[in-house]
């Protein structure tokens, strides 16, 4: 069996995302070969999301999806995704349009108040932006939850909190 296939064979056995690194480690390649094994499984087909936390085999279907647009300062991006993972949503990615280069995504699957935690940690200690610095703060989340009334949840809230830009659209 292939590297390739076997690269594959862990992320479907793993409980969760396997960081690129671990991969490259535990397969003694460098972790650009890793990316490259990444982009040739999904060229065959193969559904791999790429997280802050690590490749992870998609999510299988049977909860409901949705886009919230929203616009905040960078200092407000822990009250949106906590509110949005408090309500039991999947923040999957982050997505934002830039003039230039088009559309720029980040995975993200964010499930719970500890992977936002994680998440803004690793931001500051890499000394990373949020893609939305990009963007004047304006940016659209994919989102998923069991149901819609969850979704509509999630909205209503981010409403509330004045963080919702849904009259801006996704672009």
């Amino acid at each position: 069996m292939s590297r390739r296939h076997e690269v594959l064979r862990a992320l479907t056995e793993a409980n969760g995302p396997i960081a690129g690194g671990q991969l490259a480690e535990r397969f003694h390649v460098s972790r650009q070969v890793i990316v490259h094994d990444v982009a040739l499984l999904r060229a065959e087909g193969q559904a791999i999301d790429a997280t802050a936390f690590g490749y992870r085999i998609a999510a299988r279907p049977g909860g409901v999806r949705d886009v919230f647009a929203t616009r905040h300062r960078s200092q407000e991006a822990e009250v949106e995704l906590n509110c949005l993972v408090d309500l039991g949503i999947t923040v999957l990615d982050v997505v934002v349009y830039h003039p230039v280069y088009g559309e720029l995504r980040g995975g993200l699957d964010l499930h719970s108040r500890r992977d936002v935690a994680f998440f803004l940690e690793r931001l500051q200690r890499e000394r990373g932006q949020l893609l939305s610095s990009l963007t004047d703060g304006r940016h659209v989340h994919t989102v998923e939850a069991r149901d819609r009334e969850t979704l509509s949840a999630g909205r209503r809230a981010l409403d509330a909190l004045g963080l919702l830009d849904e009259a801006e659209g996704t672009r």
